[in-house]
């Protein structure tokens, strides 16, 4: 049995869950209301303030749809209630982010600045302080948009390995690599 399609969500006080005729999951919490359409086949049952999800089969399909909306679900229970944050970090001599009304501009080292429009289910924020490297910092209830928000920030200027300019997330680790070595004669 799938092991994280058999965990049971916790609904946590002030979050509502509905499922429709359609199987559509709707879960209204404090922040808002996140929608998902769920495989006819998956089962949803509401016991309480628990949450589970059921296959009716051990077909391959079917273990793999049960884990992949367990953890959809989970992630719509825990975006209403608390919300998710991404803090990317920007690293380069002049790279610069700044935000305006859902539009993040960013100086990449490119002959022009880069103008990003920000859904406007994301709040994004910019932060820049001495000595630091600037950080953009997305804040929202619905973890897929902000990945995918994410993902399309870091595409801008992808982290080289030799120097390690660019934009990466708050902590990650980047796999450096030795430059030229000078010739011995």
């Amino acid at each position: 049995m799938s092991r994280i399609g058999k965990k049971v969500i916790e609904v946590p006080a002030g979050v509502t869950i509905s499922v429709n005729d359609d199987n559509v999951v709707s879960v209204k919490g404090p922040k808002g209301t996140l929608t998902q359409k769920v495989d006819s086949d998956m089962s949803i049952n509401i016991e309480g303030n628990e949450l589970k999800v059921e296959r009716p089969t051990e077909q391959k399909r079917h273990k793999a749809l049960h884990g992949l909306y367990r953890s959809l679900i989970n992630n719509m229970v825990v975006g209403v209630n608390t919300g998710y944050r991404r803090e990317l970090e920007i690293v380069g001599v002049g790279y610069k982010a700044t935000s305006a009304n859902n539009v993040l501009e960013m100086s990449l080292g490119y002959s022009h600045s880069i103008f990003m429009a920000v859904p406007e289910e994301i709040k994004v924020s910019t932060v820049t302080e001495k000595g630091q490297n600037p950080k953009v910092i997305l804040e929202g209830i619905d973890k897929e948009l902000i990945g995918q928000v994410a993902a399309k920030i870091k595409s801008m200027r992808k982290v080289e390995p030799y120097k390690g300019k660019g934009i990466r997330f708050v902590g990650e680790q980047i796999r450096r690599k030795a430059g030229k070595a000078a010739s011995k004669k």
